[in-house]
Formats: C-alpha cells, structure tokens, sequence
C-alpha cells in the first residue's frame, strides 16, 4: 500500500514556503525575533526609476557632499566655518526629510525620528562650533559660571 502525499489546506494568508517547502502561515502579529528591516517611510526613490542613481539620491548626496566639503576646510585649518557647515548640512537634511515626499537613502528610519536626529545633530554642531575657542561667536554667561563651579 503507498501512502499518497497529505495536500496542506491553509484557510489564511500564507507567504513563501519556508525551507521545507510548507507553506508559512502569516499573521498581523509582530515577531519575537526580527530577522529583516523594513524599508523606511520615505525610502522611495527620489527621481523616476528610469533617472541615472545620482538623480535618484540627490537628497543624500548634497548632505554627504556638504559634509565632505566642512570636513575638507576642517582640515584646511578653517575650522569654524567647516564645522558649522558641517552642521548647516545636518540640518538642511532635517528640512529636506521634512518637506520632501520620498527622500531616497536620506530617509533611514520614520520621518520624525530622521529629523529630530538631523535637527538635535545639526544644531549641536552648530552651536558648539560657534563657541569654540578662541574668539567665540556665541557666549553663554551661565556655562562659564557652571564650569567654574565644577573645576575650582
């Protein structure tokens, strides 16, 4: 007597056969173990798809290459107008993830998270760099105060 192969009947939703070749079942509960990402809010493309990837990731790249060059005048030994722009980048990256319906590699995680990270980044960046030594652009009279409560 042969036994003849059991069919499954899976009355629900099912996904892509696991390693077996039985058919997963799915549910709307999340895992206990993630074991992929989801791709962001805003991690569309850009541009069309048909653009060259350049076109398609303008957003990540005028950030990245607004960096470089503050890193490059860092280096040059103009330090403050480098770091500042440094900064200025981080949060033109906020207002882009902001304004912009699809980002492209720019969106990393939700929108909020991407630019309240852009923005608190930015912006400590900026300050710090216009209060660096010597001759700061910005003094706050009450960290002066605190440093020296601290030190002496």
């Amino acid at each position: 007597m042969t036994e003849e192969p059991v069919e499954e009947t899976v009355r629900d939703a099912i996904s892509a056969p696991d390693a077996e070749g039985k058919p997963r079942r799915t549910t709307r509960r999340f895992p206990l173990f993630t074991r992929d990402t989801a791709r962001p809010e805003g991690g569309g493309r850009a541009a069309s798809g048909d653009a060259p990837a350049p076109a398609r990731q303008w957003p990540i790249l005028a950030v990245l290459s607004a960096v470089a060059l503050g890193l490059l005048l860092t280096a040059l030994d103009v330090f403050r107008v480098g770091t500042i722009l440094i900064g200025a980048a981080l949060l033109a990256g906020a207002v882009m993830r902001w304004m912009l319906p699809s980002v492209g590699m720019l969106a990393v995680r939700s929108r909020f998270t991407d630019m309240l990270t852009y923005g608190v980044l930015g912006a400590a960046i900026v300050l710090l760099a216009m209060m660096a030594q010597p001759n700061p652009l910005l003094e706050i009279p009450f960290l002066d105060d605190t440093l020296h409560f601290t030190v002496r």
